[in-house]
């Protein structure tokens, strides 16, 4: 149906022929009509008899050939005039049809379009590849950090002291945090975009290039550094020992942690409806999922070193440390959240009394601009909103964070400009929301694409900016989180045919722990021409 209408000039071509043709053919008849009742006419007046004398004979002779001549000509006239008409307007129509359509003439060509797919699809794909580098720089980052810290303290050398590495990881962190900046302004850019800012189509398109240049320039901070980062953590060399020996603490530390998890988890579905754990659900057994690549990593990277093979031995350490450090974030939710739980329950008793406040205090919220009739609707809302919360806290158990939450949204109309606890619990919950979706999203960064990670970008924004909007922040997080968890669900099973069962391999390209191509590619510090580099050593494939 689109393609028959779109756009349409070939079918509208014909009928305008078709009406010329019409119109050449009426005037061709209507010209034959006039030139067919002149001699109607005459032959009639031929046959009345003379009537009077002959002067008045001769004096109508040359009336009748005069008006014979007229009308022999006048249609003549109008035929080729309609054909002309005719013929300028099929050549016309002819050209315009073969002339391209112009900007500001007929319907809207290309260039007055809206960006077009390819340019939305480059900037999704740049977005996503830069924030995927600069978190595998940040995670790998911590644990140069960590070895290098380590060692110092095991030299009996303050921590944050100046070493024999000179500088140490600060060039590194410093190139991190100016990719991390100019990211987070794509970001922004990308925010606006969706919203419909700027709203002309040049402008659009304009802002997609913009958004695509400053993820380019965020991987180029980042390229710029991979290699003297090689060359500061020496994984091919007599940095592999130590560093070895650094991710496997971690990794013992982190496997100590896990039945800590399990066991907050239990008790949490105890004493919280599912709702109230929800976001963690499934954590503690995803982070044993990467501890176990973590192990099979470490092994294999040992097993390199002993057989001579430093740079295959560096890209099992590297696969090892992105799985060791998404297992802390698995747990380091599960502890979040229950904390959360537990403060948001002791909140609520200040939040409930800081609403009835702020409801009960209408003068105020008039004066501060909020009409009438929207302060009764506000403050009725309110009352409801009060009453099932407390109706909830009776029959138990019930979510305290999600009681909070609706106590803050349904009294935001009317607690403007109020310091106390509703502020406390709006900042809660907003933190709370932003870290869950950070976890999520830092740890199925393999399926999460370009919308989600826009929507927790802004709530960070949101979460620091001055006026601060803890509500909002606290909404596009959870958005983030939804657009995140819908990402994995259509992105599927992540595992390939050489998967083995049980060795957290999917959970790995899931994670963005391997690259999918090349195969069993370590992601590492860098931007997009880096990031996947193999090690001396490593075949391909």
């Amino acid at each position: 149906m689109t393609s028959s209408m779109t756009p349409g000039r070939p079918r509208r071509a014909k009928g305008h022929i078709s009406v010329r043709v019409a119109h050449t053919v009426l005037g061709g008849a209507a010209g034959l009509v006039w030139l067919v009742l002149p001699m109607m006419t005459t032959g009639t007046e031929a046959a009345v008899p003379a009537v009077g004398s002959g002067s008045v004979a001769v004096a109508q002779e040359p009336r009748e050939n005069e008006t014979s001549t007229a009308d022999l000509v006048l249609p003549l006239i109008a035929v080729g005039a309609a054909s002309a008409l005719a013929a300028y307007a099929y050549v016309r129509r002819t050209r315009r049809r073969r002339t391209p359509a112009t900007p500001g003439r007929g319907p809207a060509g290309p260039t007055a379009a809206p960006p077009g797919s390819d340019a939305e699809e480059r900037c999704t794909r740049s977005l996503v590849t830069a924030d995927d580098c600069v978190r595998t720089s940040r995670e790998e980052l911590g644990f140069a950090r960590g070895r290098l810290e380590g060692a110092r303290e095991a030299e009996g050398a303050r921590p944050g002291a100046a070493s024999a590495d000179g500088e140490g990881v600060e060039p590194f962190a410093r190139a991190v945090r100016e990719a991390e900046a100019e990211l987070a302004a794509a970001f922004r850019m990308r925010q606006r975009y969706d919203d419909g800012v700027p709203g002309e189509p040049a402008a659009r398109r304009q802002a997609l290039s913009g958004i695509v240049g400053r993820c380019v320039e965020a991987g180029r901070r980042l390229d710029a550094r991979a290699d003297a980062f090689d060359a500061l953590r020496d994984l091919e060399g007599e940095g592999l020992g130590p560093a070895l020996e650094f991710a496997e603490t971690r990794f013992r530390e982190l496997a100590g942690r896990t039945g800590a998890a399990e066991s907050t988890l239990v008790d949490l579905a105890v004493r919280f409806p599912p709702s109230a754990h929800a976001p963690v659900t499934g954590y503690a057994e995803q982070a044993k999922d990467r501890l176990v690549f973590a192990t099979t990593r470490l092994n294999q990277a040992r097993q390199s070193a002993d057989l001579g093979a430093p740079g295959r031995a560096a890209a099992h350490l590297r696969a090892a440390e992105t799985a060791i450090a998404q297992a802390g974030v698995f747990l380091d939710a599960v502890h979040r959240l229950a904390e959360r739980l537990a403060e948001a329950q002791a909140l609520l008793p200040d939040g409930l009394a800081g609403a009835e406040a702020a409801g009960a205090d209408g003068g105020a919220a008039v004066a501060g601009g909020l009409p009438a009739g929207e302060l009764r609707a506000s403050v009725t809302r309110l009352d409801r909103v009060l009453k099932g919360v407390r109706d909830q806290q009776a029959a138990g158990p019930y979510d305290p964070v999600d009681a909070l939450r609706r106590i803050v949204r349904a009294a935001e109309p009317l607690a403007a400009g109020r310091d106390g606890a509703l502020d406390r619990a709006a900042l809660l919950l907003a933190r709370g929301a932003v870290a869950d979706a950070e976890a999520f999203v830092a740890t199925h960064r393999g399926a999460v694409g370009a919308e989600a990670r826009t929507r927790l970008a802004e709530a960070r924004r949101l979460l620091g900016a001055q006026p601060p909007g803890w509500v909002s922040a606290d909404e596009l997080a959870r958005r983030a989180r939804d657009l995140a968890e819908q990402d994995v669900l259509l992105h599927g099973n992540p595992a390939g045919e050489s998967d083995v069962p049980g060795s957290g391999s999917a959970g790995a390209l899931l994670g963005g722990i391997l690259l999918p191509d090349p195969p069993d590619t370590p992601a590492a510090f860098g931007g997009p021409d880096s990031r996947g580099r193999r090690a001396p050593g490593i075949p391909p494939g």
